[in-house]
This record gives C-alpha cells, structure tokens and sequence, in this order.
C-alpha cells in the first residue's frame, strides 16, 4: 500500500512542480521509466503471489534503474547508445508483458 501512495505521490508532484530534466540525462529518463515499471509489476506480480518482500522490491527497483542506465550509458560511450536502448527496451518491454499476463492470469483467472 506504501508503495502505491508513493507512486500517486511522485506522479501528483511531478505534474504538479513540471520539473527540468537536464540535456545530459535525457536519453537515460526513458530506460529508467521502463526500467522502474519492470520493478513495480514484478512486485505486482509478486505480491498477487504471496512472495512479495519489501527489501527485495528495493533492491530490484534501483538495481534495475541503475543497471539499464549504466548499459545505456556504456553504449553511448561506445557509439552505439541507440541500439543498447532499444535492447534495453526490448528486453524490459518483454519482462513487462511476461508481468502483466502473470497478473492478468490471476487476477481473472485466465
């Protein structure tokens, strides 16, 4: 429940104040979303479960989000920053569906 009161929080406060991402992080804010939604179905998917763990939760989130950045980072670094991201991408696109299907199989039972 903590978890959800956070995230209406941040996105409340987000639209609210319209805060500046700096040029320099720009390419990293988009993985980091994608990244971040991974963590919180996983959790979602977790939790309809019953294996839901609050420190695990953590420590998926910002590994996830530092992880994705570091990859896209490391690509820019190489020249191929566009095509680490879109693996990038892909591959949390993917985990993200596998997440909700879960859900969607539990919650309707289908």
């Amino acid at each position: 429940m903590i978890a959800i009161i956070g995230l209406l929080v941040g996105v409340a406060l987000g639209l609210f104040l319209k805060p500046d991402v700096p040029i320099g992080m720009e390419p990293y804010l988009p993985i980091a979303v994608v990244a971040a939604l991974d963590a919180v179905f996983g959790a979602l998917r977790a939790f309809l479960d019953g294996l839901f763990d609050d420190k695990v939760f953590v420590v998926s989130f910002v590994s996830n989000v530092f992880i994705a950045a570091l990859i896209v980072f490391l690509g820019d670094k190489l020249g191929v920053g566009a095509q680490l991201s879109t693996g990038v991408i892909v591959v949390l696109g993917i985990r993200i569906f596998a997440n909700v299907a879960a859900i969607r199989r539990h919650v309707f039972h289908a």
